[in-house]
């Protein structure tokens, strides 16, 4: 089982490439990777009070998956965002891979996330406001894409409080 200790930190050259799809011979892997996520967030809330979701390559998984927990359990296999909003908004975003430090940047108010759940079934989600920012920020590590990278300006960032 892998721990807070298994989290990669900012600057390690894995959070910089891009996933590959799960297949669908993975899925017996999906549900070992998950148990690895849930346990590696768990630990991130008990030692610096927040994280709502992870994605797999924060622990090294390269594969286009991520993990969220707020009032239940949802995996995001493969995701797809689409209508995305216009509309922006700005946020104060962080990250477990650097738990101490904000990063300000815009992200779309709401849009809708299409994906394949653990039993490899198509679904689809419309969110908006702060899980629209949160789907952004997990979506975005699948492309090695992290909020520093998005940063308003370059006085965007601070340390956490």
């Amino acid at each position: 089982m892998k721990g807070l200790n298994d989290l990669l930190q900012l600057g390690n050259p894995l959070l910089y490439q891009v996933c590959e799809p799960v297949q669908q011979h993975e899925l017996p892997s999906v549900t070992e990777w998950v148990n690895d996520l849930d346990n590696v967030m768990k630990e991130v809330r008990a030692k610096y009070n927040f994280g709502r979701a992870i994605a797999a390559p924060q622990l090294g998984i390269m594969k286009r998956l991520f993990y969220m927990n707020i009032d239940k359990p949802i995996v995001f296999i493969n995701p797809v965002l689409t209508d995305l909003s216009e509309e922006q908004f700005e946020v104060w975003d962080d990250c477990m891979c650097f738990p101490n430090l904000l990063v300000k940047v815009n992200r779309h108010k709401s849009l809708t996330i299409n994906y394949l759940d653990g039993n490899w079934n198509q679904q689809s989600l419309s969110v908006k406001d702060d899980l629209s920012e949160l789907i952004q920020h997990e979506f975005d590590h699948l492309d090695g894409i992290l909020c520093t990278m998005r940063a308003i300006d370059n006085q965007s960032f601070k340390w956490r409080n």
